[in-house]
C-alpha cells in the first residue's frame, strides 16, 4: 500500500472518530448518575443507570415535544418537496428570466438569518391567532424546506440528459409522464438526500421555534435549551437523555439515506 493512501486512510478514520466521540460520549453519560459525572476525571466504567432515560421518556413536555417535533418536521417537509421538485424542474428546464428570478427568491430564503425570518412571522400569526401552534410552525418551516428542496434538486435535474425526455414525448409522453418516469426516477437519489438534509435542518432549528412557540408547540430542541438553564443544579444525566433522543430520529434518517444510496451506487457500479 502506497505511504499516500495510507495516510489517507489515517485521515479518514481519525476524521470518523472525532465526529463518533461526542456521540458515543453523550450516549454514555445518559446512563450515568451525577456522582458519575461530577467528577474531575472522566469516568469509563461504571454502573449504567436507566433513571435519566426513565425520567426523560416518562415526563409530559418530553412526549409533547417529540410528537411536535416529528408532526412539525415531517408535514414540512412533505409538503416542500411537494412544492418544491416541481419546482426545481420548472427552473432546471425553462431557463428565462422568470424562472431565475424564481430561483434567486428561493436561494434568498434560505440565506437569509433566521431573525428576520422570525419576527414577521411572530407578527402574522399574532394578528391571525395562529401564535403558538403547529400550523403555525409549519408554514414557517416551508420556507426552508421548499427553499432547500429547490436549491438542491435543480442541479439534480439540470444532470438528467435531455435527450432522454425528447425520446419519450416522441413516443407520446405527456409533460407529467415524462416528469414522474423520467426525470424523477433519474434524479431521485439527490432529491432524497434534499429531503433528508431538509428534516435534518427543521429538526435541529431552535431559534424560530423560541420565537414562535411558548408551550403548547415547544419542540425537543426547545426542551432540551430549558434542562440546560438551571445553572449549577443542571441535570447532566437527563440533559444528555434528552440531548440522545433529540438525536436518534436524524442519525436513522442518515443510516437508511446512506444505505440507500450504497446499495444504489453499488448497483450502478457493478453494472
Amino acid at each position: 500500500m502506497k505511504p499516500v493512501t495510507l495516510a489517507l486512510r489515517g485521515l479518514l478514520v481519525l476524521a470518523a472518530l472525532m465526529v463518533l466521540m461526542p456521540l458515543v460520549w453523550t450516549l454514555l453519560n445518559a446512563f450515568k448518575t451525577n456522582a458519575d459525572l461530577l467528577v474531575s476525571t472522566p469516568k469509563l466504567i461504571f454502573s449504567p443507570v436507566w433513571e435519566n432515560m426513565d425520567y426523560v421518556l416518562g415526563r409530559r413536555s418530553v412526549s409533547r415535544a417529540l410528537v411536535n417535533s416529528l408532526v412539525v418536521c415531517s408535514y414540512a417537509v412533505l409538503l416542500g418537496a411537494v412544492l418544491g421538485v416541481p419546482a426545481a424542474y420548472v427552473i432546471a428546464r425553462m431557463k428565462n428570466r422568470v424562472t431565475q428570478e424564481a430561483q434567486f427568491f428561493a436561494l434568498s430564503l434560505r440565506f437569509l438569518p433566521p431573525v428576520a425570518v422570525a419576527i414577521p412571522m411572530m407578527v402574522i400569526w399574532l394578528g391571525l391567532d395562529m401564535y403558538d401552534s403547529r400550523p403555525a410552525l409549519i408554514i414557517t418551516y416551508m420556507t426552508i424546506t421548499v427553499s432547500i428542496t429547490i436549491w438542491l434538486s435543480v442541479p439534480a435535474f439540470e444532470r438528467v440528459p435531455i435527450a432522454i425526455e425528447e425520446a419519450a414525448r416522441v413516443d407520446r409522453l405527456g409533460p407529467y409522464a415524462v416528469f414522474f418516469r423520467i426525470a424523477l426516477p433519474v434524479a431521485k437519489l439527490q432529491i432524497l438526500s434534499a429531503i433528508a438534509f431538509s428534516f435534518i435542518l427543521v429538526w435541529n432549528e431552535f431559534l424560530l421555534a423560541m420565537m414562535l412557540t411558548t408551550s403548547r408547540a415547544k419542540t425537543l430542541p426547545i426542551i432540551a435549551s430549558e434542562m440546560s438553564q438551571l445553572g449549577m443544579s443542571v441535570p447532566w444525566g437527563i440533559l444528555n437523555a434528552a440531548v440522545v433522543l433529540l438525536s436518534l430520529p436524524p442519525l436513522i434518517l442518515l443510516a437508511l439515506v446512506g444505505t440507500g444510496l450504497n446499495t444504489a451506487f453499488s448497483k450502478k457500479s457493478s453494472e
